[in-house]
């Protein structure tokens, strides 16, 4: 089963200063985060802070693209965690049909940014993620440490302040 979840902010893993996106669901009962690269970070950040450049970043000439072959997102969902490592799917309506392309969970959440289209995880990822060694994981860049892990739970909103780009 999937769960529609929201970017509920960008912080660093204060242990391996990785940045981390944190994704909750509408009652923040579940809570996934996830390390991405510092590129999609600032990606996220900006669509975030509604910031907008001169010329058109990676994200932005992917939805463009998208757009101009009369296709749109319709979701992208969070689908599996496996070896410490997240997969996605960003999900394609087109007159054509629907495709489904595979995509680093950091690259279809700034594109469901982007499009204003729903993010959704499935429970079996929020379990999964639950049970690993974040430890290792951070380590290998695939999921935060256990201290960030463990705080994640207990932050508000107005916690994260500003993203930093």
């Amino acid at each position: 089963m999937f769960i529609e979840m929201k970017v509920f902010g960008i912080t660093m893993d204060p242990y391996t200063n990785v940045p981390v996106v944190v994704l909750k669901d509408a009652a923040e009962k579940n809570v996934l985060p996830v390390c991405i690269g510092v590129l999609e970070a600032g990606a996220i950040a900006s669509e975030l802070e509604k910031v907008h450049f001169a010329r058109p970043m990676t994200h932005d000439l992917l939805r463009e693209a998208i757009r101009v072959t009369g296709a749109a997102v319709s979701k992208v969902e969070v689908v599996d965690l496996r070896d410490n490592i997240f997969y996605a799917i960003i999900h394609l309506a087109t007159k054509s049909g629907a495709f489904s392309i595979d995509a680093r969970p950091s690259d279809a959440i700034a594109l469901a940014l982007r499009t204003a289209s729903p993010i959704f995880v499935d429970d079996g990822v929020l379990e999964k993620s639950r049970n690993i060694d974040l430890r290792a994981a951070s380590e290998k860049g695939g999921s935060p440490s256990k201290g960030l892990f463990d705080s994640l739970e207990d932050f508000s909103q107005g916690d994260f302040g500003k993203y930093k780009m």
